[in-house]
């Protein structure tokens, strides 16, 4: 299934993408949609996808998110391959949907960067789980940007404003369910600014895998449904460019996987 939570005339409300238009499925709950072991019914009102003001497709429990899981994006910006998965925590907060702006203060920020990156929603509640079985708890996957401020992150010499200020968490557009991406270490992530190509990896070419990341962090933590992991984005970020790039005001971001859709925000600076 492809799902999308869009702004319904009395709230958000849930969708099943079916082509150019949506079947309306209930509220705006994707937790208790998630609930549920059967595929959720359709009210057989269908409404045209272009229609729709979309919204996140969900607002995460908790985001876990995880640093230089490429190791030509570690690379680029003279870090070492870590060993282990590097793990920070980004602001439910941040989170804003496709089409929403990403917006920062020039007071707060001069290097606002791209980070285009695979989404994990979690299913099931998952505590120490094994590897063998962590996509069993997956629910499914969607897109993220992982805009990250870098002037903050060098100066605060951790990640928590520079990646988890307001806007800063684009997802979506939609979920798509795992029986549709039986294996998400085989997919293409593209990022453009401004209509040129930035990025250009596949997640088969991360350190570590979807599942190895699930399975550790679950040692850590109690992963809920609704929770949502960043899984690291590949190289090609501005911070490495020569001379460096950042967005700016009215820059266009768009982050596509192959299999979901495209996620594109706009910029402005206040």
């Amino acid at each position: 299934m492809k799902l999308i939570r869009y702004n319904g005339d009395d709230g958000a409300r849930i969708g099943l993408v079916a082509g150019e238009n949506v079947n309306l499925l209930g509220n705006g709950d994707m937790r208790e949609l998630m609930a549920k072991e059967a595929e959720p019914n359709r009210s057989g009102v269908v409404k045209p996808l272009s229609r729709l003001q979309t919204l996140p497709p969900l607002i995460p429990g908790k985001i876990l998110a995880i640093g230089r899981n490429y190791a030509e994006h570690a690379r680029e910006l003279d870090n070492e391959v870590p060993s282990e998965p590097l793990v920070f925590a980004v602001m439910p907060s941040a989170v804003i949907g496709d089409g929403d702006v990403i917006e920062w203060e020039s007071a707060l920020t001069s290097q606002v960067d791209w980070e285009g990156e695979l989404a994990v929603i979690i299913g099931k509640t998952a505590r120490r789980v094994s590897q063998a079985d962590a996509l069993d708890y997956v629910f499914g996957y969607t897109i993220a940007n992982d805009v990250s401020a870098r002037d903050l992150q060098t100066r605060d010499k951790q990640w928590t404003r520079a990646k988890g200020l307001d806007t800063f968490c684009p997802l979506g557009p939609v979920i798509v369910t795992a029986d549709e991406i039986p294996d998400p270490q085989n997919l293409r992530i593209v990022t453009n600014v401004d209509g040129v190509e930035k990025q250009n990896g596949s997640t088969a070419d991360m350190i570590f895998s979807v599942s190895h990341l699930i399975a550790h962090l679950s040692r850590a933590f109690t992963l809920n449904p609704g929770d949502v992991i960043l899984t690291g984005t590949p190289s090609g970020v501005g911070k490495a460019m020569n001379p460096p790039e950042f967005l700016g005001q009215g820059s266009v971001v768009s982050v596509e996987i192959e299999g979901i859709g495209v996620l594109t925000n706009s910029c402005r600076v206040l």
